[in-house]
């Protein structure tokens, strides 16, 4: 599904489902009367011309009204968010100059605040990273520079459009990756100790949008044990416009923020109405501001530097100077964004444990072994390479933890089935139908404790915005090829996915050789002394090289300086999408409703 479909793929025709609220309808063209023509002969069809039928148009919001079309494929048809939006926004306003100190705002003149500016802000997935590091044979380091550098840089956005607007911040969603996993890790064990109401003991992930919109339209019996975290996305994007709204006194819809995916599916997560202002600044009344405005991939991100003549490529390799990216406003957020890389810690040997789509279930298992020292990890492969069962067994052989991982859509039908609840048979006195047993084991649904759900097979890195084994010879062509002029015989897609992930785990082997200074001399600062906040890795909670008390510390700060409780920034909800097609309509026609569920959606279109 959203592994081999992108915006490309769609010419001019979509096929919606057969219960589709908005069928596409050509009516035949009137055709001028022809002169001498009999004012009383009746036209037959054959008489008419054929037309071609202009390009399908169904918007998110139609999608989003019922569960006639069930395909992961919906967040292709989010128009809205391209590159050309991100050039709109940008030459619609102008970058919001914020002082970072009363005496600077004295200087510039800058007492007050422009009604049309913005401050755009992004966040880059490192699976894009790995993309595009693997097109253009650089580094995952030196990727994430270049694409800094066209985001903020003066050889960038910066260098052209309307205002010369470009992104204050830059941030590695790595960042807010490892505090997803410190919760995801705690919202299990919460889990098995004792149950939340509405939580059953399995819990499924929820940081994949295609699996998501796939389990609220078809199977609402899953929604009980979805993970009620927020993706790395979302919660990235509350807390730069939760933090940037208070700091600057500024209304969320002043702060724009994009996100580069993997995916095209992200953007049907940033237009899901639970991830807006509304969840966490608590205005009702005002129009809902979405977390994450735009979401690009990294095709698209390309299509953004082609757009405005800029060569990716030949971008400078190396990080932005410290005056192209002031210091965020809280000083010790600021060092927790900007402080050190973040990088998923492992090597291509551990890739099949850890996997490419953040390492929640990796994570969940290192912090079970953690909590009973002397147990070991086993790793048994299931029918496919996309799905395995892990144990955590400890020092006596018993088994005290399972787990699972299930990628691509095949696999999790399978995973769904087993999750289905009995049947009530119709025969008077008769047992309750079992759904079926696990594929290629006798056990339970009940065993599991904890199954990383992904839609794409292979993981986050073979997403659909990804780009392609057919794509890298003519982007290769638009800028250095590392100074061979021989053409490179391109591998298979396979072999090319294992390029890209070799490169999503080459960020551990980067940062030994990398200097903590930036290309103008300067150090990143430490952590500042902060109540409640200890310096990273001076504690002894350490899980798979993340400090679990600095996460912890971070996450009360950012409570506390918004003000919202902790609840309402890092959990989200979801909902059964139910059809209403056949039914009659309640308050209004259908054009009215699905007017008013744009509305309810964040407005915009």
């Amino acid at each position: 599904m959203s592994a081999i479909l992108s915006a490309d793929d769609l010419n001019d025709f979509i096929n919606p489902g057969i219960a589709c609220i908005k069928p596409v309808e050509t009516l035949p063209q009137q055709q001028p009367p022809e002169e001498n023509a009999n004012p009383y002969e009746v036209t037959t069809e054959d008489k008419v011309k054929a037309e071609n039928a202009p390009p399908a148009q169904i918007s998110l919001t139609d999608c989003l009204a019922c569960s006639g079309c069930v395909t992961s494929a919906e967040a292709v048809l989010v128009s809205l968010q391209s590159h050309s939006e991100v050039l709109d926004t940008l030459d619609r306003h102008a970058e919001l100059r914020l002082p970072v100190q009363d005496c600077v705002r004295a200087a510039n003149g800058m007492d007050g605040i422009d009604e049309d500016g913005r401050i755009f802000v992004a966040s880059v997935s490192p699976q894009s990273r790995a993309s595009l590091a693997a097109t253009y044979n650089v580094s995952e380091q030196q990727a994430g520079h270049m694409i800094a550098q066209l985001l903020s840089g003066p050889y960038g956005l910066r260098s052209g459009g309307t205002h010369g607007s470009g992104f204050t911040w830059v941030v590695d969603t790595n960042v807010m990756r490892e505090a997803c996993l410190v919760a995801a890790a705690e919202e299990v064990q919460q889990a098995l100790n004792a149950p939340t109401e509405g939580q059953k003991k399995l819990i499924l992930t929820s940081a994949c949008p295609g699996w998501i919109c796939y389990a609220e339209k078809t199977h609402p019996h899953i929604l009980p044990h979805l993970s009620k975290l927020k993706s790395p996305q979302a919660l990235t994007g509350t807390l730069l416009k939760s933090i940037l709204a208070k700091k600057f006194g500024v209304p969320p819809e002043k702060v724009w923020h994009m996100a580069v995916m993997p995916c095209f599916d992200k953007k049907l997560e940033a237009s899901r109405g639970e991830l807006t202002s509304h969840s966490w600044h608590g205005r009702e009344g005002e129009d809902a501001i979405r977390d994450t405005d735009c979401v690009i991939t990294a095709r698209e991100l390309l299509m953004l530097a082609e757009s405005r003549n800029i060569s990716f490529p030949c971008l400078p390799r190396k990080p932005l100077a410290k005056h192209f990216r002031p210091p965020f406003p809280d000083p010790t957020v600021n060092a927790f964004l900007f402080g050190r890389r973040r990088h998923i810690k492992g090597t291509q040997g551990s890739a099949s444990s850890i996997g490419t789509s953040g390492g929640y279930l990796h994570h969940v298992l290192k912090t079970q072994q953690s909590l009973h020292p002397g147990s070991t990890i086993s790793i048994h492969r299931g029918r496919n390479a996309d799905v395995a069962d892990y144990s955590v067994i400890d020092s006596s052989g018993k088994t005290i933890f399972k787990a699972a991982r299930y990628y691509g859509f095949r696999n999790i039908q399978n995973l769904v089935r087993r999750l289905k609840p009995a049947k009530a048979s119709r025969m008077p006195g008769a047992n309750h139908r079992r759904p079926a047993r696990k594929p290629g084991s006798g056990a339970g649904e009940g065993d599991y404790a904890y199954v990383e759900v992904m839609a794409c097979p292979g993981g986050c890195t073979n997403g659909g915005g990804q780009i392609k084994v057919g794509d890298v010879g003519t982007l290769r062509q638009t800028g250095v090829e590392n100074g061979s002029w021989e053409q490179e015989v391109l591998p298979a897609q396979r072999e090319w996915l294992g390029w890209v992930d070799e490169a999503y785990f080459s960020a551990s082997s980067e940062d030994e050789d990398v200097d903590d200074g930036d290309a103008d001399g300067d150090v990143d600062m430490d952590v500042l002394n902060c109540p409640g906040v200890k310096g990273e890795g001076r504690s002894d909670d350490v899980v798979d090289g993340i400090d679990r008390s600095y996460i912890h510390g971070i996450l009360e700060h950012w409570s506390s300086i918004t003000g919202v409780e902790l609840e309402k920034l890092i959990y989200t909800t979801f909902r059964a999408v139910e059809s209403d097609v056949g039914k009659e309509s309640v308050g209004g026609n259908e054009m009215e409703r699905v007017s008013a569920l744009a509305v309810a959606q964040g407005g915009g279109w």
